[in-house]
């Protein structure tokens, strides 16, 4: 199994000129929890990075029905991916396949890396972010001061948990 560090530069998170608007929200990111013999992917186009708390933080949400969900609240870690466009179907396939059916690492093509803290990364990607969970909850219903939002994204009322973690890590392609 190859290191992320044989790839991967580290950088430091404040020097990233990303447009997270564009990375999460049209290009879309890969979220994966577990280990490198215990893991699962998804594709996230819903999530968020800011300061919180005097850190670094990304913020992603996961359904309780999805299978990558059971590893995120197995483990201490996620890592968040970012490919070029040419890897968009790498994303599609993450995001319409369920690791309970099949096997989406050989499906999509990817090629799994493990970072020195035992987490996974992908040699396909351009960018990830190594994150230690701080905090969790559910998206409450009655919260929702606007209701419609609810509503549209919910008709069955399958709410997200969100994790907020820590960027403890931040890496490049080499």
């Amino acid at each position: 199994m190859d290191k992320a560090s044989n790839k991967f530069k580290k950088v430091e998170v404040e020097s990233l000129n990303e447009n997270v608007f564009k990375i999460i929200g049209k290009d879309w990111m890969l979220i994966t929890a577990g280990k490198i013999d215990d893991f699962n992917m998804m594709t996230a186009s819903w999530g968020t990075m800011g300061i919180l708390w005097n850190k670094p933080i990304a913020i992603c949400f996961i359904r309780p029905q999805r299978h990558t969900y059971n590893f995120a609240e197995k483990y201490d870690y996620y890592t968040l991916s970012f490919f070029e466009e040419k890897y968009r179907k790498i994303l599609q396939i993450c995001g319409s396949k369920s690791g309970r059916n099949i096997n989406k690492v050989e499906a999509a093509g990817l090629k799994p890396l493990e970072t020195d803290l035992g987490n996974i990364c992908y040699e396909q990607s351009r960018l990830f972010l190594e994150c230690r969970k701080l905090y969790f909850n559910d998206l409450i219903p009655e919260n929702f001061i606007i209701p419609e939002i609810a509503h549209q994204n919910y008709p069955t009322a399958d709410f997200h948990r969100f994790y907020i973690a820590e960027i403890v890590n931040c890496y490049k392609q080499k």
